[in-house]
Order: C-alpha cells, then sequence, then structure tokens
C-alpha cells in the first residue's frame, strides 16, 4: 500500500520553475499561494528532492494560523510530516526543513556517509530506501506504515520525473503564470530522461487563478 501522492509546482509559460542559476523565483501569485497553503494543511506529509532543499531552503509548513489551528481541532499536528528524497545525506544541518516547526523524514541510501547520517539523525527520522539511490516505491510503502495517506510532492522536477516514471503520480496541479523564464540549462517541471513512450494524463479541470491559469490532472493508478 501506499499513499495518495499528487504533485503541486508553479511554473513559467515555457514549462521552467527555476532559471539556470537554479535560484528561487516567484512565479506563484498571492491566490496560488494561497491554494498551495490549503493543499499543505490537507496533507499528511510534504516531500520533495534535495535539489529543492539545496536551492530554496523552504520550511514547508503552513503560513495560514487558521489552516494550523484547524488541523490541530482536528486531532493533527500543526504541520504535516516534511520528506526529503536525498540519496546521500546531503541536506545541511542548518536547513529549514530540520527546524522544530513539524517532524522531518530523511530518505536516504545505503551509500550515504555514516557520518552526516548520524548527524542528521538528531534532528529527523533517517529512512533508508535503496542501495545507490532510493527507492521510491519502497519509501512511499514505509511512509504508509507511518500512517502518511495523503503525501503532497513540491518539487523538483528529477524527483516528479521519477514519480511519474514510476507510475506513482495520482493527482498533479500545474500553476502556469504569465512569464517566460528561458534558458536550455533551467530546471522544468519534469527533468531527467525523456520516457520511451508519451505518458499520457485526464484534464480534470483548467481555471483562471489570478494572473495565471490553473491544470489539475488526473494519471491512471497502477499501484
Amino acid at each position: 500500500m501506499r499513499p495518495f501522492v499528487f504533485v503541486n509546482l508553479a511554473s513559467s509559460i515555457d514549462g521552467k520553475i527555476s532559471n539556470e542559476r537554479r535560484e528561487q523565483l516567484r512565479i506563484s501569485c498571492d491566490e496560488d499561494f494561497r491554494r498551495v497553503d490549503e493543499l499543505r494543511a490537507s496533507s499528511d506529509g510534504i516531500m520533495v528532492g534535495i535539489g529543492t532543499v539545496l536551492a530554496d531552503n523552504p520550511s514547508l509548513t503552513i503560513k495560514d494560523p487558521r489552516l494550523r489551528s484547524e488541523r490541530v481541532k482536528s486531532g493533527r499536528k500543526e504541520n504535516p510530516i516534511r520528506i526529503v528524497v536525498d540519496s546521500f545525506c546531503r541536506t545541511p544541518p542548518n536547513s529549514k526543513v530540520l527546524d522544530d516547526s513539524a517532524e522531518t523524514v530523511i530518505a536516504t541510501t545505503n551509500l550515504a556517509d555514516q557520518r552526516k547520517l548520524k548527524e542528521l539523525s538528531k534532528k529527523a527520522k533517517i529512512i533508508v530506501s535503496g542501495e545507490r539511490k532510493v527507492d521510491l516505491k519502497l519509501l512511499l510503502e514505509k511512509l504508509y506504515e507511518m500512517g502518511i495517506r495523503r503525501l503532497m510532492v513540491e518539487g523538483g522536477g528529477t524527483l516528479i520525473s521519477s514519480l511519474i516514471a514510476e507510475r506513482l503520480v495520482d493527482e498533479m496541479y500545474i500553476y502556469y503564470a504569465p512569464i517566460f523564464i528561458g534558458g536550455k540549462g533551467s530546471p522544468t517541471i519534469c527533468d531527467g530522461s525523456s520516457y520511451e513512450l508519451p505518458i499520457r494524463v485526464k484534464v480534470e479541470s483548467v481555471d483562471r487563478l489570478g494572473e495565471g491559469i490553473l491544470f489539475k490532472l488526473k494519471f491512471k493508478r497502477f499501484s
């Protein structure tokens, strides 16, 4: 068994989620930021790849105190569990994702530096899943065992690409902002190697949101 997995991201019209310097850019509008906060509040866990942690240093927490309060009233913790997919334990010890705002899981491999792993284990739960690369299917099974039923994935493009390739995504939200970023080396919605065959999805809805457009996509579930 695995959680229901949905991806959420913001992109430029040309499919970029950052520039070639991988700097944190403001792509979403205020309306989209509020939508993302609500999605976080509806989730049991929020997952990102190590590249997102190194580039953006996100806290991955709910910003609206009313949403946090509603979670507590319903018997849940203020913030969802944070999961970082980090094959070699490169998460900096001073990362926001390791603060005491929420529980954190570092998903790593048997090749991770043991000294770094030990240091990170002081601030996060360590899940070893795979030899050279995190086994995402196994990781999702372990997260399900931890009680995570609804998992939000916020990037980056490499993690999203891997999850789609392994047919581990159920739903996807893409907010397209009316901007162009350009750059052959700029990270995209779905980085990594191309798929053998195109992966078809169902367009569930297309809505105007603030200055941009929000796509909701459905994937066929295989596991």
